[in-house]
């Protein structure tokens, strides 16, 4: 994120002292819906740069990402301020595909509103559709931007409707767009609630005027459903009888009651936009500052104290106590680690000494740390340009550069009353992806950019496997994958990728008696160890036991443990895969010494001999872990995917219907950890990218005998 040079000039930064003047809006929906695009037009509009960029000149001011400008897609979050009629609109951009949703979560944290941009040529996907059910769970504030209008094969009035059949009720456009003389561009809007045409042929702003003949009844008819939707939230409780008897409704009382209800998330205006002429940014602009709720309307995440003792609720007061959060982690080469952070409370001046903390996430590589550092200065970023800055008050955003500790995630305190934020949900990332440095000065690069890599991404996850001995990137899919694969390239790594081994494990099925005998004679002392061992399988999971059944001295007392130790060696290495040995019992039942020549390494290699014989008599066999998988689909494709898991030897517990979403079925199966390895690519295929999964280690199980035979066959 480091400052770069552009082809276009960005404008002085927006000094802001009141939370009532900011305004923090995330944008959201599928890939391709114009989310970036449509950030470019409202940042052009507002002079905040000279000319617009495009995505697939790779100059736009949020896809800075040197993985997003090769993959023309959004692959990380990037704040774009921009100041409007005083206010100063703090715009969230975010990733479309699913694979980058810990980004989005990240934009919603740092929202108060949301805007779904939708195409009007390729409408939405359901992971669209989850979001908004997710936003009104929490009455978050919503608008609708129906973008790509200037396509040929656009088509408002569908994607109007699909919104509405999809989002539910007080989903209603505020304007239409109007059609040139070709009857296929989008030169203007007409406006529903002022009965007034904006042409937008000359560019911004629009020409107003009068609408002509033809373009009545449409407005007439849209006009009528948006003033009913609109009296149906208001506070004055008269006002609906007053239009059904036929009162005209001033047009100042409609657009009052209607930024009420937007910012109480209870309607839901929808803008016809487009990017490429201009046609509706302003009219977007004005949902975005007059209609979404500033900071201090918006409820804020709860906190206590670092040792989890309660603490009141955070009110978006500049002179409360300091709580910000970092909602991004980037490492530049030039400028260091640089910290996207919102401000929910307090000020953040330069110059201050913080606390910085991170609890709750040492499963996915992030222990929990505190630590005390001075914010040397602070920064309004703009996609990669940094802007230096005064202050940040509760409410905004704003950056920070070269902190030691901070990660995603961590909550930014006062040094005197450190704090903490809950943390906001992070997905489960599930797909596991091993890598191998080419040489030794590539680990050590490895190393360092892979500790950077996972403290700017919750989502991703670094194991280090004891027993496959594997360096494992569990990543949420394979677009994320590239990208991480991407910037451990551009950091100087060379590595390649290996297909990720299971850890497996091995066992006997059957009784077995091992004798093992270590006798060797070379000069001097030589080795002498005698040891006969009874094996029986225990129940799955009961681990291991060594019995000492020795009698009359057979065996020294001082050598048994030695017994022992040579056993539990050869269960680590294995029987016939290479693979740890469990739930057995070992008994030692004779054995010989001799006076001069036993010791301690002789009976070790005689015990490990004595199971190795055992084993070939015992019917050894291969176990695998069996996760149970709890995947969450649209009921249409429930069908699909239980036939996909009983693929995969997967056993069906059951389905239910999702209790945290209508018309989703919850599926849980057991199904070997083996057969899961790329689930999540080819359950998102399987639902069309409508299809999540949960999953946890339940067992080992027993192998089926032509698989284990494979295996034995790869080892020997």
């Amino acid at each position: 994120m480091a400052q770069r040079s552009q082809d276009k000039a960005v404008t002085g930064v927006p000094a802001v002292t009141d939370p009532a003047k900011i305004r923090n809006v995330v944008l959201v929906g599928r890939s391709g819906a114009g989310k970036t695009t449509l950030v470019e037009a409202l940042l052009a509009a507002t002079g905040t740069i000279t000319r617009a960029g495009s995505v697939t000149d790779g100059n736009t001011v949020c896809d800075h990402d040197p993985a997003a400008v090769r993959q023309q897609r959004s692959v990380s979050l990037a704040c774009a301020p921009l100041v409007h009629d005083g206010i100063k609109v703090n715009l969230l951009d975010t990733p479309g595909y699913a694979d980058f949703v810990g980004e989005l979560r990240a934009g919603l944290r740092a929202a108060d509103a949301a805007l779904f941009v939708v195409s009007a040529v390729d409408g939405m996907d359901a992971a669209t559709a989850a979001l908004w059910e997710e936003c009104a769970a929490v009455d978050m504030p919503r608008a609708v931007a129906v973008a790509r209008l200037d396509h040929p094969r656009a088509d408002f009035d569908e994607a109007v409707a699909l919104c509405q059949r999809v989002f539910g009720d007080n989903v209603l456009p505020l304007y239409l767009p109007m059609l040139g003389d070709d009857g296929v561009s989008t030169v203007g809007l007409l406006g529903l609630i002022t009965r007034r045409v904006f042409d937008y042929t000359d560019g911004l702003p629009p020409q107003v005027r009068q609408p002509d003949p033809e373009h009545l009844p449409a407005i007439v008819e849209s006009r009528n459903e948006l003033i009913e939707g609109i009296i149906a939230e208001s506070e004055d409780e008269t006002l609906m009888d007053r239009y059904l008897g036929g009162e005209e409704i001033d047009a100042d009382i409609l657009v009052e009651d209607l930024e009420k209800a937007v910012a109480r998330g209870h309607f839901y205006p929808v803008v016809p936009v487009c990017a490429a002429t201009g046609v509706g940014v302003d009219a977007l602009l004005e949902v975005l500052t007059a209609g979404f709720p500033s900071p201090p309307e918006h409820d804020l995440p709860p906190v206590t104290g670092v040792d989890g003792s309660p603490r009141p609720p955070l009110t978006c007061d500049p002179d409360g106590p300091l709580v910000a959060e970092v909602v991004r982690t980037t490492v530049d080469r030039h400028v260091g680690r640089v910290c996207v952070v919102r401000v929910f409370s307090g000020t953040l001046r330069p110059d201050q000494t913080v606390h910085i903390c991170g609890h709750g996430l040492a499963e996915r590589g992030h222990p929990d740390h505190d630590a005390d550092e001075r914010i040397a200065h602070l920064y309004s970023p703009l996609g990669a340009t940094l802007r230096e800055v005064d202050v940040a008050v509760a409410g905004d955003i704003c950056a920070i550069t070269k902190s030691g500790s901070a990660e995603t995630g961590d909550t930014i305190s006062a040094k005197h009353d450190p704090l903490l934020i809950a943390p906001w949900e992070m997905p489960e990332p599930l797909l596991p992806v091993a890598i191998v440095a080419r040489s030794r000065s590539d680990e050590d690069a490895l190393a360092r950019n892979l500790s950077r890599l996972v403290a700017g991404d919750p989502t991703l996850r670094l194991e280090r496997n004891p027993q496959t001995h594997q360096l494992v990137l569990w990543c949420m899919g394979e677009a994320h994958a590239d990208v991480v694969l991407d910037r451990l390239h551009a950091g100087g790594v060379e590595l390649d990728t290996e297909p990720v081994k299971v850890a497996l494990r091995e066992t006997l099925t059957a009784p077995a008696a091992g004798h093992g005998r270590h006798v060797k004679q070379s000069g001097g002392h030589g080795q002498y160890a005698v040891c006969d061992i009874e094996v029986e399988p225990l129940p799955r999971g009961a681990g291991f036991e060594f019995v000492d059944r020795v009698v009359g001295g057979a065996v020294p007392h001082n050598y048994i443990p030695s017994v022992e130790k040579g056993v539990r060696a050869q269960l680590e290495r294995g029987l016939v895969a290479g693979h740890p040995v469990v739930d057995l019992r070992v008994t030692l039942v004779d054995g010989k010494a001799h006076s001069v020549d036993s010791s301690d390494a002789a009976f070790q290699t005689a015990g490990a001999l004595a199971l190795r014989d055992a084993a070939a008599k015992g019917q050894p066999a291969l176990l695998e872990p069996v996760d149970e998988v709890t995947v969450r689909v649209p009921d249409g494709n429930v069908g699909t995917v239980l036939g996909d898991l009983s693929g995969r030897r997967g056993r069906v517990l059951g389905t239910e219907p999702d209790p945290e979403s209508e018309g989703r079925t919850l599926v849980r199966a057991e199904v070997p950890a083996t057969e899961l390895l790329r689930y999540a690519i080819e359950l998102r295929a399987l639902t069309h990218g409508a299809g999540t999964f949960r999953r946890h280690f339940v067992r080992y199980d027993p192998m089926p005998d032509h698989l284990a035979d494979q295996i034995r066959k790869e080892h020997a």
